[in-house]
């Protein structure tokens, strides 16, 4: 009786595997090329999009890798994040983690673009996908092959946000922890803090550094500098008070800030326990020595975080304005 229920349960494995194989997961629905018919220049027009918006107003390239990071991290891969406080719904952007946060905007002129010539065919999830790749690129970062075909979510998910997206000042076994939650090792968690390259750090989010006294593992003459981007311990939160995040080449998407970590110019204290973690260190000394490594390492993981749980098929919706579901 044993022998048969073997022999059955394998027979029956067997023959369901075919039919098994027609339900795809949630990440094999996505593809390269998704729009490839139903609109074929979407990928070119979010290019040029991104482009023009870069040489108008170029932090907006920072913007979208930020917000692929906050979009992607929080349940889904779904521009959950972009929806706005309206009709019961609680904006995501409203949570502290999104301090800062900005341009957001501009994603509708780039979604205005794509209705003109779709009308109603490309998400604006994956607007923030292919966004985050272009701006990297203009940034001088890589081109990374990304899948499409994500669709929007419904609703926000502003209560998870604050339990999902790791804090400056959050320990590193935390800031770990929550990534490989979703797939990303070590590896492609340091090479994700790199992203840090670029942009600015509101005083807010540096002062603990500063005062009442600096943070001995900051090197004292780059605390000197902060402090004068930062001369009072409780800067107004309303104010331009910030500090670049790399002092060297602060547009460019590069290795240069884990030469700075290395050398105690650190601005958050995440960036500091780098070094100081010895399972994150390695790697750190690997891309602050090979500018190409970190390059790679970064495509790898944002193609995860990219592909994180995505809304596909008869899912969500594709919405005609990024800031709000369509209306029934």
């Amino acid at each position: 009786m044993a022998n048969f229920n073997l022999t059955f349960g394998s027979t029956f494995i067997f023959l369901l595997l075919p039919l098994l194989l027609q339900f795809p997961s949630g990440k094999s629905d996505l593809q390269l090329n998704y729009y490839s018919k139903s609109c074929p220049r979407a990928e070119e027009i979010i290019k040029e999009q991104v482009i023009k918006l870069y040489h108008k107003h170029g932090n907006t390239a920072v913007s979208w890798i930020r917000n692929l990071f906050h979009d992607c991290i929080v349940k889904s891969c779904d521009a959950s994040l972009l929806l706005e406080t309206t009709n019961g719904i609680k904006s995501e952007q409203t949570s502290s983690r999104s301090f800062g946060m900005r341009n957001f905007k501009y994603v509708n002129t780039i979604k205005d673009a794509l209705e003109r010539e779709c009308p109603m065919t490309v998400s604006c999830a994956d607007i923030v996908a292919l966004s985050a790749r272009e701006g990297a690129v203009m940034l001088g970062g890589p081109h990374i092959e990304l899948k499409t075909g994500r669709r929007d979510s419904k609703e926000s998910y502003v209560a998870e946000v604050e339990n999902s997206i790791p804090n400056h000042n959050d320990s590193m076994s935390l800031v770990l922890s929550t990534f490989q939650s979703i797939g990303i090792d070590t590896e492609g968690t340091v090479a994700l803090l790199g992203a840090h390259s670029v942009g600015r750090v509101h005083c807010t989010n540096i002062v603990q550094r500063l005062y009442p006294t600096v943070d001995p593992s900051l090197d004292p003459n780059y605390a000197e500098y902060l402090k004068g981007r930062c001369p009072s311990p409780y800067p107004d939160p309303n104010a331009v008070e910030y500090a670049r995040n790399d002092r060297e080449t602060p547009m460019v998407l590069d290795n240069m800030y884990y030469k700075n970590i290395l050398g105690h110019k650190g601005l958050l204290l995440v960036d500091q326990q780098l070094v100081s973690d010895p399972s994150t260190y390695p790697f750190v000394v690997k891309m602050a020595a090979d500018n190409g490594y970190f390059h790679d390492q970064f495509s790898r993981a944002v193609v995860i975080l990219s592909e994180n749980n995505p809304l596909t098929g008869e899912q969500g919706e594709i919405r005609k304005d990024c800031r709000f579901i369509n209306k029934k």
